[in-house]
């Protein structure tokens, strides 16, 4: 093969081979394609938006931050650190080093989501002509470098391309949310950038850090957190404290979705031996469970919508947490149970008017056995898109299948980009339009739906459903 290959993104990518369908769904994406993104739970630092912070590299942008790219290289032996993974500011010399090992693999992302995202914000966003290889990367590497220098490339002037209506960040309770203040107090910015209330840490017991957290919640709440009951007033607290900013939605991620209750006496018995540091593991993960459905009991009152993704084996590879620690691509998926694991939660609240659960999975098994049963009853619920794992073609297509027939269209979130990586964010949405896309030209194909409808299904999917879901 020569050395050099055009970089062309065809205009039918991932629309239905068959040619009948596919003029359908060219119809149906092209009225979609343009539709702004509805963001509601994803990680970009608000202090890049806040700061209009440039970014430093092409690495520093595209390589390090992505941990769906870092974890197939890793797979092919390129250690973390050679991708700038833990290694702080780099050097242009490194930068561009990690650069060239990402396009020496580039043979590692056929057919994979990765590989998708990738030509897109090549192509779609520096404008990059060539295909990544060994013999390029420098090429690319200073295009790309070339258009990060101007102000077109800054955050807000990508913010306002991307076509981005909304975007949530995911942030610790104890944060004072400084740069989601600097956003809302300038009169220049127009943009919406929510705060999300992650609180993971404070519900798990058995972290050895966790009476630390709690004392560290206590001294920003400005509450006494040596008691159960001072422990939920600061939760309380926070939580009205991120509403306050903007937040409307909290997120929740454990080892399981149980959510069995406790008398108050028996969850206080355990918080009080858990900050003594005598809880057994089985007392601990007996709070966790009680205290996730204290969450919803809060969700109630303050109206955040709860969203939940449970059954990830965080961490996998010890070293490597220890070498790099979390969020680089060493989490795993596990087996999960949704139906009788929500039961305690959802005889309580599920019926409640201010209440809202958003459910998300990687095992997709659980689509079609509960959450999409779960979301066809309970008008709390709605089924939380394919997103990690499941954030490909194939699986889209499968969720589709699996929910549709028993919650619809209607009680699904919308994409769920769930990335670091601020430039993939339009190729990850596209690549959500256009299988759905396909998806919905199916079923006009079978005439379960005229194109009419499927045209206002295609829109509700990218604007009203995340609106509804997370109450925008």
């Amino acid at each position: 093969m020569p050395t050099t290959v055009p970089l062309d993104l065809h205009p039918d990518r991932l629309l239905p081979a068959d040619p009948g369908l596919r003029e359908v769904a060219r119809r149906l994406y092209g009225a979609a394609q343009d539709l702004p993104i509805t963001s509601p739970h994803g990680h970009v630092p608000a202090e890049w938006l806040a700061h209009d912070l440039p970014f430093t590299d092409p690495t520093s942008l595209l390589i390090t931050p992505d941990h769906y790219v870092n974890r197939l290289l890793h797979a092919h032996g390129v250690p973390l650190s050679a991708l700038g993974v833990g290694q702080g500011e780099l050097s242009e010399a490194e930068a561009r080093a990690a650069f060239r090992v990402l396009c020496s693999h580039w043979s590692a992302y056929r057919g994979t989501p990765v590989r998708v995202w990738l030509e897109s914000q090549l192509v779609e966003i520096f404008g990059v002509s060539v295909r990544p290889s060994a013999e390029t990367a420098d090429a690319i590497y200073d295009q790309v470098a070339a258009c990060l220098a101007t102000p077109a490339f800054r955050p807000r002037a990508l913010y306002e391309r991307f076509r981005i209506d909304v975007i949530a960040t995911t942030d610790d309770p104890c944060d004072d949310l400084a740069a989601h203040r600097l956003l809302r107090a300038d009169p220049t910015w127009t943009g919406r950038v929510l705060p999300t209330f992650r609180p993971d840490r404070y519900l798990e017991p058995g972290r050895a850090e966790w009476v630390a957290d709690v004392d560290r919640l206590g001294e920003v709440a400005g509450i006494d957190t040596g008691s159960y009951p001072g422990f939920l007033a600061a939760l309380e607290d926070r939580r009205r404290y991120f509403a306050d900013h903007g937040a409307v939605s909290s997120d929740h991620s454990h080892a399981d979705a149980r959510t069995d209750t406790l008398s108050e006496v028996e969850a206080g018995r355990i918080f009080a031996a858990a900050r003594r540091g005598e809880a057994t593991p089985g007392e601990a993960t007996a709070l966790r469970r009680h205290l996730v459905s204290e969450m919803a009991r809060m969700a109630c009152d303050d109206g955040l919508v709860m969203t939940l993704h449970p059954g990830v084996r965080r961490n996998h590879h010890g070293p490597t947490h220890a070498a790099y620690g979390s969020d680089v691509g060493t989490d795993i998926p596990v087996a999960v149970e949704f139906t009788e694991a929500l039961a305690p939660l959802l005889n309580r609240y599920g019926t409640h008017p201010n209440f809202r659960l958003v459910l998300f999975t990687i095992d997709e098994d659980v689509f079609s056995r509960e959450i999409g049963p779960l979301a066809g009853f309970y008008p709390s619920v709605y089924a939380g898109a394919p997103w990690w794992f499941l954030d490909a073609p194939e699986a889209m297509r499968r969720f589709r299948g699996a929910i549709t027939e028993s919650a619809g269209f209607d009680k699904t979130s919308g994409f769920i980009d769930d990335t670091r990586a601020f430039c993939s964010i339009p190729a990850r949405h596209d690549l959500s339009r256009r299988i759905d896309a396909g998806f919905l030209a199916q079923l006009v194909g079978e005439h379960r739906l005229s194109e009419e409808e499927a045209h206002d299904t295609l829109y509700d999917l990218v604007v009203t459903n995340p609106r509804r879901a997370f109450k925008l």
